[in-house]
């Protein structure tokens, strides 16, 4: 099984790179994964969609084609987003206008929201209401707004909150075994061959 990580901040360094490296290695002292894939946004890996991603451009060809490849050999996904004037940035949307159902379809995802303060319940619902649409990725119930994050989840323990850091751990990882299990039951709905059709591509 392969779990990928997408890190939607475009800055770096960033708290979102931060807590996506956590989880990374989460993944993988837990084993719940085989393989980890993590991916960042930062600095703006991707140029903004264009009509050039339908008509087949060399230039887009070339730039997707790899990333494409990871997304379709990931069985789910860990979607890490900051929250920047209460939004998702717009890297990680445009991200999502470049992946398509071949990538991400019927694949588990988890949300991990990163807020400075006591937000980050605003990106959580921008993603669960539109960016799945076309693609398909399936949101799993289960997410984590990880509140406070330059006092949590720190390689020094000197610099967490002796509070809030610990029950953030435990959080993060109860949600990955779930993702875990989704990714599992999910497998076979796509083996099934149920979501497959020409006549209904995109979503309603």
């Amino acid at each position: 099984m392969k779990i990928s990580i997408i890190s939607g901040s475009h800055r770096d360094p960033s708290q979102s790179m931060k807590v996506a490296r956590f989880i990374e290695q989460r993944l993988r002292d837990k084993g719940l994964c085989d393989q980890t894939w993590l991916y960042a946004l930062a600095n703006n890996p991707l140029p903004l969609w264009d009509q050039g991603v339908w008509d087949g451009d060399e230039d887009w060809t070339r730039r997707l084609d790899p990333l494409h490849a990871e997304l379709r050999s990931s069985d789910g996904f860990v979607i890490v987003t900051p929250e920047w004037h209460g939004q998702v940035p717009a890297g990680l949307k445009n991200f999502f206008l470049l992946c398509g159902a071949t990538e991400l379809g019927h694949k588990p995802a988890l949300i991990v929201s990163v807020s400075s303060a006591d937000g980050g319940a605003y990106p959580v619902a921008e993603l669960r209401m539109s960016s799945y649409k076309n693609n398909r990725l399936c949101y799993i119930p289960e997410q984590v707004i990880v509140r406070h994050v330059e006092s949590v989840l720190n390689e020094d323990p000197a610099a967490n909150d002796p509070q809030a850091d610990p029950y953030f751990r435990a959080r993060i990882d109860w949600a990955l075994g779930i993702l875990r299990e989704y990714a599992l039951a999910l497998r076979q709905v796509r083996k099934s061959g149920v979501t497959e059709s020409e006549q209904f591509r995109n979503g309603m």
